[in-house]
This record gives structure tokens, C-alpha cells and sequence, in this order.
């Protein structure tokens, strides 16, 4: 799915919208994409001449590739954070790179998700965690 396809699931509109591109493969595990362009809002002062996108920022990018797991759930819903575990970041990210995460569905109860994630630059770790939502109507 492009940026114009997640809209149709995601609640997320610019400039919060943090993935380009996301799937479910057929080992169902959701895979999504960032490319850090260097002009986003949250650059701008984090931090002034070493800009590094930070963490929050990673996990937001990474939640949102993790509602294409749910998407049936998630259409119509607004998909709020009820958890963010184990969270290990593992090295910058910088501007001009681009973050391919991975997330793997742990399980649904009700209206809540669970999912471990993970987020890499070139194949080098830097954030992964464990992540629960809840999908409110």
C-alpha cells in the first residue's frame, strides 16, 4: 500500500502520517517504510545542526505500520497506543535514511492488539519493542 492506499485505514493525515509504504506478507507479518527527508516538523529542534529523528517519532512510524495487521479493525477506529513495552532503541536515524520496520501480531483480545515490532536502517537495528493498542470506535 502507497500513502494514499494507508489513508483509507489509517486516521493519520500529514504532517502525522510517518510511513510510505506498508504490506502484509503471506507469513503475516507487516512490513512498512519511512524515508527521512530531512524537512519534517519534528527535526527542527531535535536537535539543531545533528538532527536525529527521535524516538517517539520511531515508535509512532512503527505503530502506524502495525495498523495494517489490524486493518480490518482499524478502519472506522482510531487506533490509540494502550502500551509500549520493552521498547530498546539501538542507534540514530538520521536524515536521508530510510527505516524499514517489521511487525509480527501477538494477539487480539477484543478491542485491543498486540504486536512486536522492529525498525532498521540498512539492516542495523534501531528500535524494536512490544506494542499494544486499543481500537477505539
Amino acid at each position: 500500500m502507497n500513502r494514499d492506499e494507508l489513508k483509507t485505514i489509517l486516521p493519520h493525515r500529514e504532517p502525522m502520517l510517518l510511513v510510505d509504504e506498508a504490506a502484509v506478507g503471506e507469513d503475516g507479518i507487516a512490513r512498512g517504510s519511512y524515508t527521512v527527508r530531512g524537512d519534517e516538523y519534528f527535526l527542527d529542534g531535535h536537535f539543531p545542526g545533528n538532527p536525529i529523528v527521535p524516538g517517539v517519532i520511531q515508535c509512532e512510524m512503527a505503530a502506524q505500520t502495525c495498523c495494517v495487521l489490524f486493518a480490518d479493525k482499524v478502519k472506522g477506529s482510531t487506533p490509540l497506543f494502550a502500551g509500549i513495552n520493552k521498547v530498546r532503541f539501538r542507534r540514530q536515524v538520521k536524515p536521508g535514511e530510510r527505516i524499514d520496520f517489521e511487525c509480527t501480531p501477538v494477539r487480539e483480545v477484543g478491542p485491543f492488539c498486540f504486536a512486536k515490532v522492529r525498525g532498521s536502517v540498512n539492516g542495523s537495528v534501531c528500535v524494536e519493542g512490544e506494542f499494544s493498542f486499543a481500537l477505539m470506535k
